[in-house]
């Protein structure tokens, strides 16, 4: 048993021997017949590269060029699509030390290079360092040159471009469509929308972006693009984390273009194929239409919000520059001519003035939102409406019993009437003992009151409350 395991170890070191003599097989883009990238929130993508090959029966290196640099090599795998159980992966490498200068000559620290002048005549030089560079020239050292070096072979483990080298077992002589799929880092996507408000704050247009910045060093061209919205957990290499971002440190040139996306739910997270096929660049972001829709009913709401820590402390003054914060509400429901799926992204917000300039008036960002759930945005604080807090009494009536009173004084400098939203949490167990307004206990520790300031006038809210911490 022992010979026959040694005779077939030696057969295949006799078949590897051979084929390491042997040239490898270049797959280079010019054979690629179809490529689909999906790219996930948070620096991720995924690439499946489809390419036709023809191999003869045997063992073959072969070299899957042209792939993206900040791959992941552990995620690689390699497919038949005409002949599933015919192709074997015996043995892959990642070759992703790129040709440069530096590279060139750091290869050829303490060997032979030529030195020529701006004459043309050269000097046989040893190269001894490339901080200099330092070269020997007939036992003499010499400290940089002013001509050109020239080495006489380029390097072994230097290539031009990223690539996957794969010792394959073929076992039929024929044409076939192979499918390399892997994980790369440097590529991500976001999303960004554009509401314009119209005159009553009562409808909005809504438009959806998406933006896509690829820095994996590859270009997917006419690819079929999928992206996947959602907190999909990944397990963390700090070694391989830190090389991608050293591959990473590019700049970005812009470009633009308008498409449309189709979402489905997938697992716990949301899919968005693009309607179509596009073309990513390495170094460029592009952007794509992921939705739109007209005349969408918004809710305005002014919103004074108070503190836990208003109820701990006695206060000898009004607590005054406490602003009112202005939102916009949308309800993400097919009634609403929404109802889809939103990732999270950037909202920016525009009205026309009185001239029918359309003009930015605030933006927020947005968490992942299901259909038939509520978008709230913050826009800023308001400027014509004011409120003013004054604490009316505070005291302790007994062991970790207090009653605390509040006046909130709401002005408002416009020509219309305002409703204003007064939200104050509570802390502890509490009541409230008397109110000059309607109260709701939406939780339990926030009170809220829904308070009418009419136009160019003022309203005051009084409420006293016992709290038991």
């Amino acid at each position: 048993m022992k010979r026959k395991l040694a005779a077939l170890a030696l057969i295949y070191l006799f078949a590897t021997a051979q084929v390491a003599a042997a040239a490898s097989i270049p797959i280079t883009r010019e054979t690629q017949k179809d490529v689909m990238v999906t790219i996930y929130n948070g620096n991720l993508g995924l690439v499946k590269d489809s390419r036709e090959i023809r191999l003869p029966a045997g063992l073959h290196e072969v070299q899957f060029m042209e792939v993206a640099a900040q791959i992941d090599p552990t995620t690689v795998h390699l497919r038949s699509l005409t002949d599933p159980t015919g192709l074997r992966i015996l043995e892959q490498n990642y070759e992703y030390d790129l040709i440069s200068s530096q590279k060139l000559l750091e290869k050829y620290v303490g060997r032979k290079v030529r030195l020529y002048g701006n004459d043309g005549t050269y000097h046989e030089a040893t190269l001894l360092s490339t901080n200099g560079p330092v070269y020997d020239i007939n036992g003499q050292i010499h400290l940089g040159h002013n001509g050109r070096v020239v080495l006489p072979a380029l390097p072994d483990n230097l290539v031009s471009q990223p690539t996957l080298k794969w010792l394959l077992r073929n076992q039929a002589d024929r044409p076939q469509r192979v499918e390399a799929s892997y994980l790369t880092g440097g590529i991500t996507w976001r999303a960004d929308y554009v509401m314009v408000i119209n005159a009553g704050d009562s409808k909005t247009d809504l438009t959806g972006w998406v933006t896509v910045d690829n820095k994996s060093g590859a270009t997917f061209g006419n690819a079929a693009l999928k992206l996947v919205a959602g907190d999909v957990n990944r397990a963390r290499d700090a070694r391989l984390e830190g090389r991608m971002m050293d591959i990473a440190a590019k700049a970005a040139s812009p470009a633009a273009a308008s498409r449309e996306f189709a979402a489905e739910g997938f697992f716990e997270y949301h899919l968005y194929t693009l309607d179509g096929r596009t073309t990513i660049k390495d170094n460029q972001t592009k952007q794509l239409t992921l939705m739109s829709a007209a005349d969408v009913p918004v809710k305005k709401e002014l919103i004074y919000y108070g503190a836990q820590e208003y109820y701990r402390n006695a206060y000898g003054m009004p607590v005054s520059n406490q602003k009112v914060a202005a939102y916009l509400e949308i309800r993400n429901t097919k009634e609403n001519r929404l109802g889809l799926p939103l990732p999270k992204g950037k909202v920016r917000v525009y009205k026309a003035d009185s001239a029918g300039s359309q003009q930015f008036i605030g933006e927020d960002w947005i968490d992942h939102t299901a259909k038939d759930e509520r978008v709230k945005i913050k826009l800023g604080n308001a400027f014509d409406v004011v409120a003013e807090r004054t604490q009316k009494d505070w005291r302790k009536i007994g062991g970790n019993l207090y009653e605390v009173e509040w006046e909130i004084s709401l002005r408002n400098h416009k020509t219309e009437a305002q409703t204003v939203t007064v939200i104050e949490p509570v802390p502890g167990d509490w009541q409230v003992l008397t109110s000059t307004h309607a109260w709701e206990k939406v939780e339990a520790h926030t009170l809220k009151y829904e308070i009418a300031v009419p136009k160019e006038g003022a309203a005051k809210l009084t409420y006293r409350v016992r709290l038991k911490f």
